[in-house]
């Protein structure tokens, strides 16, 4: 009789049997689908501010990284541009069941989680060197853009205003003679002044009327005068100090920040498991046997 070639394949035991933990999976998806909201409304605001100043001024400086770091809304722009990208890497990664998408997720996670850290342990260990790093980096260039960028221009004044300091270094507000408008050779009507958000009482309190002329003719006067107009200390020693002072508090938050983080990479390489588990089971159970006579 002839001989009869016969193929066989497995089947599998039960169709609705998978691996991949449904929980995991959409919690994963729901996570991200949030910050990839959060990365467009970060867009989308980054932008309208970028354009908006750009009709205003009729230029944006961008010649080194400095000016990129201190371009608030450019700064939002990228900033939202990498969280979009990267929650749109997790949603689609974890929808789709994509181990490559998930691998470049988590991946990503752990890059953030490193950068945050090695900051976080710098500023805790050595808080006088790193202020000393911003004094040193970042003073001359806010001072000397501080009318040129409303957006950086109205960050300033609300950090003095809310910190009570004045300048960035320790010579507080000093620094501002640093600026072409405060200097006290300019022929600007601010020369030898700071900025109103340096007064102790810029704000009337009877008409709430902002006097933005409170801190004209500051820098002529002595430290101990001064201080009975203007913060004197600079807000990098300020904020430095309180940071000190909250030294639990801001710990108990990177902490959790970074345990969040780790959470999530931890779900993503789970995830990422369970799929490759997934794939090699159906593999082997679709594998052919092998020919029979």
């Amino acid at each position: 009789m002839p001989s009869h070639h016969r193929r066989d394949y497995r089947r599998q035991p039960s169709s609705n049997f998978t691996y991949v933990s449904p929980c995991v999976k959409y919690l994963i998806f729901i996570l991200n689908f949030v910050f990839w909201l959060f990365g467009g409304l970060l867009i989308g605001i980054g932008l309208y501010a970028f354009v908006d100043k750009w009709q205003l001024t009729g230029w944006v400086k961008l010649d080194n990284v400095y000016d990129v770091i201190l371009n608030i809304s450019l700064v939002m722009v990228i900033m939202g541009a990498v969280v979009f990208i990267v929650s749109f890497a997790g949603c689609v990664g974890a929808l789709r069941e994509n181990t490559c998408l998930l691998k470049f997720y988590s991946l990503c996670l752990l890059i953030f989680f490193l950068l945050e850290m090695g900051i976080a342990i710098v500023g805790f260990v050595f808080p006088h060197a790193m202020q000393s790093v911003l004094e040193e980096n970042f003073t001359d260039k806010i001072i000397h853009t501080y009318r040129d960028d409303p957006d950086l221009q109205n960050f300033i004044d609300f950090a003095q205003q809310e910190f009570r300091c004045c300048g960035l270094s320790s010579e507080g507000f000093l620094d501002w003679s640093k600026n072409e408008y405060f200097n006290c050779s300019s022929p600007s009507v601010e020369h030898c002044g700071v900025p109103f958000s340096c007064c102790i009482n810029a704000t009337d309190l009877s008409s709430r009327l902002v006097n933005i002329m409170c801190g004209y003719g500051v820098q002529t006067l002595s430290v101990a005068e001064a201080s009975k107009k203007v913060w004197t200390s600079g807000c990098i020693e300020i904020v430095r100090s309180w940071a000190e002072r909250n030294l639990y508090t801001i710990a108990g938050i990177a902490l959790g920040v970074a345990l969040s983080q780790l959470f999530v990479i931890y779900l993503a390489k789970t995830l990422e498991g369970q799929i490759d588990l997934q794939k090699s089971r159906s593999s082997e159970l679709y594998r052919p046997l092998p020919i029979t006579r």
